[in-house]
């Protein structure tokens, strides 16, 4: 359905003096601190976890060297979405209106709307964390119990779910340092950066900045900051939802990603029997995680 001058009656009436609704700017490339992003040319991508060796036992005098086996655990898929949005006008609107040109104020608002879209689809993967981003291994994202394949279950997320606290973060730092492969060798993983919603960054402020413990009469140092823990510091994004969960991203390789199949692209064109101008944005991606060793949640207390 078109725009037309019905829908735009009163910038056509002479002595407007200012239009207003669509220059609020937007909290845009959000994802790009909680994702590696990477280029894609296929329908899908597949992302294969392979196991190493376990430790090595004993060889005694004279007796054969042992073999161990390896092998595919699981596989995590990347399927890209197609996101796309478009706005007509009609003929009599284009051509009526006084003050400026309509397809500039939309073609933004169509870009914002794109934009906006991407950082909902990034922040879902981690709004659903605990229960419905569901990785390779058949686990959510965040989970107590991620299989191996020799080794213990994975634990990426507290064993007594906590709110962001100095304590609850010491706590996630040293489960992240226990992480192990897929045969239970000890790998070397730290947390990087602290990823909450906006009702968390006054608490993540005074954790990680403050020069001394926060909230204590000792004078005891800030064992975070003076350790150098999380080097990148935190991240807010306005699109988390539950106002608790915070999320610790880690050096692991192949954690998080973002596939980019193709870049937003923007396009018009008029109708020959109608002479309406249709505009249109549209790109490829997708939003998930490999590892889950990348990522290290809490969903808060409550």
């Amino acid at each position: 359905m078109a725009i037309s001058r019905a829908q735009l009656v009163k910038e056509l009436e002479p002595g407007l003096n200012a239009l207003f609704g669509l220059e609020y700017q937007g909290y845009e490339n959000e994802h790009a601190e909680i994702y590696d992003i990477e280029s894609s040319d296929r329908a899908f991508e597949e992302e294969v976890m392979l196991s190493g060796f376990g430790e090595a036992p004993v060889k005694t005098e004279g007796a054969g060297v042992s073999y161990d086996q390896a092998q595919e655990v699981y596989t995590a898929r990347y399927t890209h979405e197609t996101i796309a949005l478009a706005f007509s006008l009609t003929e009599e609107a284009v051509e009526d209106n006084l003050y400026d040109r309509l397809a500039a104020r939309y073609t933004r608002a169509l870009a914002r709307s794109m934009a906006t879209t991407k950082q909902i689809k990034a922040a879902a993967v981690l709004n659903g964390a605990f229960d419905t981003s569901i990785g390779g291994d058949g686990k959510p994202l965040c989970a107590l119990d991620h299989p191996t394949l020799g080794g213990p279950d994975l634990k990426n997320e507290l064993t007594t779910p906590a709110d962001l606290s100095e304590t609850s973060l010491e706590q996630a730092l040293i489960d992240i340092a226990a992480f192990t492969d897929e045969r239970g060798l000890k790998i070397a993983v730290q947390g990087v950066k602290l990823i909450i919603p906006k009702e968390l960054q006054f608490t993540a402020d005074r954790i990680m900045k403050s020069t001394l413990r926060v909230g204590t009469a000792d004078n005891d140092i800030n064992a975070l900051r003076n350790m150098g823990m999380i080097p990148q510091g935190y991240t807010v994004n306005h699109y988390l939802t539950d106002t608790e969960a915070f999320f610790i991203k880690t050096d692991a390789p192949n954690g998080m990603k973002m596939f980019q199949r193709v870049a937003i692209k923007t396009g018009f064109e008029g109708d020959f029997d109608t002479g309406n101008v249709r505009y249109k944005a549209r790109e490829r991606y997708s939003f998930g995680f490999s590892d889950a060793r990348g990522i290290f949640g809490s969903p808060g207390a409550a």
